[in-house]
């Protein structure tokens, strides 16, 4: 079995899978920045018929190209630059399968969502970290000099970022895009609760612009799987070359299409909704002694207290209450990110960290 597993490429067997896992008592899910809400009973009545409409024994379309007609008029850009992926992680993967091999340059700024490294590292890519600076934002300044002198084959920007909830400004995209005679990644996965907007406009001026936008996060559709990428149409052909077809659930495809074509105001309002939210944890934690909070344009918070973090995690969750350690990020040791649930959960939480700070 070692010699068969030794066929195995070195770069996968040296990773670790992305597992989150959810502890069987968790009543309170506060640890995967995911919407809320359900689909409400009205639109989830009118997928179902959709998909009663569906062919089982038939292939979908290769590349779901209704749904990104649909996304394209919604998001205001060009369907031929347009990719549908089941989830934003699967075009993160085909990022790498098109455009990393042995000893390709990426840069990644940190902190940032790991998936991004994982891709680069499993494409044997020749990865390199820019630091960010003591208040947790992108240091814009060292990623384009190191940007300019290593001149990666890819850039990925994370705005708002995961894990900091932190944004750049579109003026500092436009300067790594500048820099860069690479491509630049923009992941938008938190674009709904921004102010800052998206990078889309900027790619009139900057072609090696890649947008990846999902629907896990303000769209409330994180079971069933689909995000998006944008990119010029002349990029997006040579992208497709290297995606595989019939990769996309008719029953996700027509739940979108509904959503977006027939029930935009439903994203918009959830939107508004659960940043409010955020907003009013973010303030109550900051209220509470001894509490640090970092500003975030997401839908979620990080926080440290004097606690130590994984103590704290711990007794969370004995109450069923189930938030994220960042621990994983050196940069962030002690901090805990909790994102906004229901009304009652978010007073769940915060009554269980009154409790603990007070013990």
């Amino acid at each position: 079995m070692d010699e068969l597993l030794r066929r195995i490429r070195p770069a996968v067997r040296g990773r670790s899978p992305y597992l989150v896992g959810l502890p069987e008592a968790t009543t309170v899910k506060l640890n995967q920045n995911e919407s809320p809400y359900d689909l409400p009973p009205e639109v989830k009545e009118e997928v179902l018929r959709a998909f009663a409409r569906i062919s089982f024994n038939r292939y979908p379309d290769e590349f779901a190209e209704p749904l990104t007609k649909t996304f394209a008029a919604w998001a205001g850009c060009d369907p031929d630059g347009v990719m549908v992926g089941n989830g934003s992680n699967d075009l993160a993967g085909l990022l790498g399968l098109a455009l990393i091999e042995r000893g390709t340059s990426v840069a990644l700024p940190r902190p940032m969502f790991s998936l991004y490294a994982k891709v680069a590292l499993l494409h044997d890519g020749d990865l390199f970290e820019v630091p960010c600076r003591e208040d947790f934002r992108f240091d814009t300044d060292a990623l384009v000099k190191a940007v300019a002198l290593r001149r990666p084959a890819l850039v990925v920007l994370a705005t708002p970022n995961n894990p900091t909830g932190l944004a750049m400004t579109l003026d500092e995209i436009a300067a790594v895009a500048d820099a860069s005679d690479g491509f630049v990644a923009v992941d938008e996965a938190y674009l709904e609760f921004s102010e800052e907007g998206s990078a889309l406009r900027l790619m009139d001026e900057y072609p090696n612009l890649i947008l990846l936008r999902t629907f896990s996060k303000a769209c409330g559709l994180a079971g069933l799987r689909l995000g998006f990428l944008i990119a010029r149409p002349d990029v997006l052909r040579e992208l497709r070359k290297a995606r595989m077809p019939f990769m996309i659930d008719p029953l996700a495809s027509a739940a979108a299409r509904i959503l977006l074509s027939s029930w935009p105001d439903v994203i918009a309002e959830r939107a508004r909704r659960i940043r409010a939210d955020c907003l009013a944890i973010t303030s109550a934690l900051a209220a509470m002694e001894g509490v640090e909070t970092v500003p975030s344009q997401t839908n979620f918070v990080l926080f440290r207290t004097p606690l130590d973090a994984d103590r704290l995690k711990a007794r969370f969750l004995a109450e069923g209450i189930l938030v994220r350690s960042m621990s994983g990020y050196p940069e962030l040791q002690g901090f805990l990110r909790v994102n906004a649930g229901t009304e009652i959960e978010n007073k769940a939480f915060m009554t269980a960290l009154e409790h603990a700070l007070s013990a």
